[in-house]
């Protein structure tokens, strides 16, 4: 049994993490945070970008795949651009989206083929995008 001079417990100089300590791991893991926090928004970006461009495609194969169906003596696989001058068939629910086919003759030995490309236009946020798919319809 310890003496009434003696202390059961040895005493700590150390009893915690003083307030200047506790500061320091606050701003590095605010500043942390914050890094992180940016990537959520260029994510989002990223995100909606390929959205559009994935319906964009899905605009022109549609098209591609109607004009394929399409006899060679067909109006819609005449040579020019359907439809003609600048007009554009518009698209989606708010009409952001534009679409166009020129259809080319091609050169001998391959004159029984028509080159057909499907132009898909959108604008997001003030920018215009767009995808091309080509193809190629037989005699």
């Amino acid at each position: 049994m310890p003496t009434s001079t003696e202390c059961p417990h040895p005493i700590r100089l150390e009893r915690g993490a003083t307030l200047i300590e506790l500061m320091m791991a606050l701003v590095v893991l605010s500043i942390g945070l914050l890094a992180v926090s940016q990537l959520f928004p260029a994510g989002t970006r990223g995100q909606v970008r390929d959205r559009l461009y994935s319906s964009g495609n899905y605009y022109a194969q549609e098209k591609i795949e109607e004009i394929s169906a399409r006899t060679w003596a067909d109006p819609g696989l005449s040579i020019g651009r359907h439809p003609a001058g600048t007009a554009v068939e518009s698209l989606g629910t708010r009409g952001t989206w534009q679409r166009f086919y020129q259809v080319d003759a091609m050169a001998v030995p391959l004159d029984n083929l028509r080159k057909v490309s499907v132009t898909v236009n959108w604008t997001y946020l003030g920018n215009t995008r767009g995808v091309n798919v080509t193809t190629y319809v037989r005699r």
